[in-house]
């Protein structure tokens, strides 16, 4: 195996210092002469039509600027996420919002805005305005909402279903079933669930006299926000500019494209403020008017051999999209394809959409429907272990997809390292002690149990994906990369440099970096799919590449001989077959202001290449393939009968990531995955009421994890070398949320002989399944 230099290293961070000492930029950090400070009033109904709304007394208070309404801004209809700038033909992006509209949907939507000079003033400025409505029906289940007696909430071919309906078939499902010997059959309720990232939606937008747009804002995508922004507002996008101010305070998926309405309803006062303006959603803002994670139904029906050998599948699910699409269309399409492609069943089929209803718009979260799918799936194959006698381990190892297995996925599957995953889960985890953790008549039940998944490495060709960078060497040699993918807290700008670092042959002090800005980098559809490192990383040795070619072709002329003879290392140029410290009689030398030298510096050889007028720009301009990240979870878990909890003890979690480029961060962003994997199977959920209103939006209502509720969490990684990955690396981001939630109520059910298919597993549903198996009345 190659030893590396700089790749495969836990190095310290870049952005450690700034964040360690508090001065790393935030949007909410932001400040700029003149600035005003924007509120939104919200819809307090569900559904409703605006029969009039009266803006007078609010512009009269001291200290507003502007008042914005659906009856002074833009009416072009857009979508808040980013799917209107990469959907692949024949496929349309749903356009189904404005900035503000005559008709609100969920309680929540945005009425109106106000800019002022203070947010004190302008939330009083809120309150002067007056708004009539006139209440429309509601309807609050996806699958309600698609019967003849739910309202229209908007015109679709299908009723209220966004888009098309995903149909992945493979093979002949029906025959398949026929020739099975043992079914499973299942439907699971899934909860709406909240990414929770530390900073809310924020943006902070200027708008110069010429017209020109800057925002500086949280989204996860620069460049496809500023074509969202610049078609929104009718303007060139060469005169908008969207950047991060570096940073982000967490994503989870919430703000691929616009953060909620952040940017739109900054840019809409700031045109006619004709000031700066900083709109920065509150807690429960976030919570109420920003995307969640698909709840809905997802149904499992898996045949098999009697020894064990999967044969049909067949997998629906109806998701809950909302008040508005954002990735309604996209979300069950991944939760389809990656459910059937975890295991080699050769007859399978996938029907799957979302509906439109009365609450909160649902859109993109860490996963993307695949923890959805997986929590069904894994389910169902422990119902069939159990149904044919065999352990589920070994169903799973019997049945897991191999290097060349035919597969639904459009790309290759061009490595796994999931049988391993498995076999090191299972040694850390203990399996050998699964069904001998518990004395008889004990109150407190123990149990062990698994799941697996894979996941992608980008959107490609799901979605428009690809990705450019520059790799510039400067005239004291050292190295700056451009790329326009943000960092969120998954250390882009720290990995990034790492594969520029090795490539170039430079030590990592010697590489800076600047990202996430539209006017200073090339175009990149920007950080989710698990892509930043494996797609923005290979456009990034793709340039790298390309600037080392130029140093080295250039320093051939110096030492006449062919660029392939020479040797770049530690910033250092020389012969191959030597050091730069060899004294070599004979080998080729380069001459150098005079004199004959055996090695040059890039420091010195980019100077004399500046003397000559010359620099070294590497350009990258990929379209990524796509590469399976594999991932095997084990959950062990205690339960207590007598007050019906719940508690995780230990998790062992191995994925197979390619080739680690900085393990801990591979393993920081696993165990985070793990820990909202633990909520989404146990605590967390955002319930409405009769009227629509979210009982949960705020941390101190939503019941994520806290540091009382982290077990002892094993990370293992497994280094599968992919080959069209940078190095050999593969995507790992939101991979530890996927097989957690099923590892935990396979656990469960291990413990106690109770299925779950409902989540979360609260206390209350854990009193009622314990009464319901002793036989008594609830």
């Amino acid at each position: 195996m190659k030893e590396y230099k700089v790749i495969g290293k836990s190095v310290r961070r870049l952005d450690a210092v700034e964040k360690a000492t508090g001065t790393a930029g935030f949007t909410s950090d932001m400040k700029l002469p003149g600035m005003l400070y924007g509120k939104v009033l919200r819809s307090p109904h569900p559904h409703a039509r605006i029969v009039s709304i009266d803006t007078s007394e609010a512009e009269k208070l001291p200290g507003v600027k502007a008042v914005a309404t659906h009856k002074n801004t833009s009416r072009e209809l857009f979508n808040t996420s980013a799917t209107m700038t990469f959907t692949v033909p024949p496929m349309q992006p749903v356009l189904d919002q404005y900035i503000f509209d005559n008709v609100v949907r969920y309680v929540g939507d945005e009425v109106a805005a106000v800019a002022a000079t203070s947010e004190k003033i302008a939330e009083a400025a809120l309150k002067l305005i007056k708004v009539e409505y006139e209440l429309l029906p509601t309807v609050y289940d996806p699958k309600e909402a698609m019967t003849t007696e739910a309202p229209v909430i908007h015109q679709c071919e299908m009723k209220n279903v966004p888009g098309e309906v995903i149909q992945i078939p493979f093979g002949d499902v029906e025959k398949g079933f026929a020739e099975s010997d043992v079914i499973v059959e299942k439907e699971y309720k899934l909860p709406v669930v909240k990414q929770a990232q530390m900073e809310t939606q924020a943006a902070v937008a200027q708008v110069s006299l010429d017209g020109k747009i800057t925002v500086w804002c949280t989204t996860q995508t620069p460049h496809p926000t500023k074509m969202i922004l610049a078609k929104l507002f009718s303007v060139p996008e060469s005169k908008v500019r969207v950047l991060n101010p570096p940073y982000i305070g967490g994503g989870f998926g919430v703000r691929i494209g616009c953060s909620a309405k952040a940017e739109p309803i900054a840019v809409a006062l700031s045109m006619l403020a004709k000031k700066p303006v900083k709109v920065v959603y509150s807690r429960e803002e976030d919570f109420i008017a920003s995307d969640t994670r698909h709840a809905g139904y997802v149904s499992v029906k898996l045949g098999a051999k009697k020894d064990g050998t999967f044969h049909a599948m067949h997998l629906k699910a109806t998701l809950n999209g909302g008040a508005y699409c954002s990735f309604s269309v996209e979300t069950p399409g991944v939760l389809g394809c990656m459910g059937l492609a975890v295991y080699r069943v050769p007859n399978q089929f996938y029907y799957g959409h979302s509906a439109y209803t009365n609450t909160t718009p649902a859109g993109a979260m860490r996963g993307f429907g695949n923890p959805q799918a997986m929590y069904a799936i894994e389910s169902t194959v422990d119902m069939m272990a159990e149904k044919l006698g065999i352990d589920p381990l070994e169903l799973r190892l019997k049945n897991i997809m191999q290097v060349g297995d035919p597969w639904v996925l459009p790309y290759k599957c061009g490595s796994t390292g999931l049988a391993e995953c498995i076999e090191k889960g299972a040694k850390s985890i203990g399996w050998e002690n699964r069904g001998k953790l518990n004395k008889p008549g004990a109150k407190k039940l123990r149990g062990i149990g698994m799941g697996v998944g894979t996941h992608v490495s980008n959107a490609w060709p799901f979605c428009g994906d690809y990705d450019n960078a520059y790799v510039t060497i400067q005239q004291d040699g050292s190295v700056h990369l451009a790329s326009g993918v943000p960092d969120m807290g998954t250390g882009t700008s720290t990995t990034l440099p790492q594969l520029t670092a090795e490539v170039v042959g430079v030590s990592l002090d010697r590489v800076s970096m600047t990202l996430a800005d539209t006017a200073s980098t090339p175009f990149d559809i920007g950080s989710h799919a698990s892509r930043a490192l494996y797609a923005a990383g290979t456009a990034v040795v793709e340039a790298a590449r390309d600037a080392r070619r130029q140093v080295l072709e250039y320093a051939a002329d110096l030492f006449k001989v062919a660029p392939e003879r020479l040797v770049l290392e530690d910033s250092v140029i020389f012969p191959a077959g030597q050091t730069a410290g060899d004294d070599c009689a004979g080998s080729p030398v380069c001459t150098i202001g005079g004199k004959e030298r055996k090695s040059i510096t890039l420091k010195e050889l980019a100077y004399d290449a500046h003397q000559r007028n010359k620099q070294f720009i590497g350009v990258g301009r990929i379209v990524p393939e796509n590469a399976p990240p594999w991932h095997a979870h084990f959950a062990e878990v205690e339960v207590d009968t007598e007050l019906c909890q719940v508690r995780v003890l230990r998790v062992a979690a191995v994925h197979d990531v390619g080739k680690a480029i900085h393990p801990v961060i591979c393993e920081g962003q696993i165990e985070g995955g793990v820990l909202q994997g633990i909520g989404y199977a146990l605590s967390e959920e955002i319930k409405y009421d009769d009227r629509g209103r979210q009982l949960e939006n705020s941390f101190h209502k939503y019941m994520l994890p806290t540091a009382d509720d982290v077990p002892e969490i094993e990370t293992g990684l497994v280094e599968a070398h992919e080959p069209s990955g940078p190095f050999g690396a593969k995507g790992v981001g939101e991979c530890g949320l996927v097989p957690t939630a099923p590892a935990i109520t396979n656990a469960i059910y291990n413990a106690t002989g109770i299925w779950f298919c409902e989540i979360p597993v609260t206390e209350e549903k854990m009193f009622r399944a314990l009464k319901e198996k002793a036989g008594k009345t609830v």
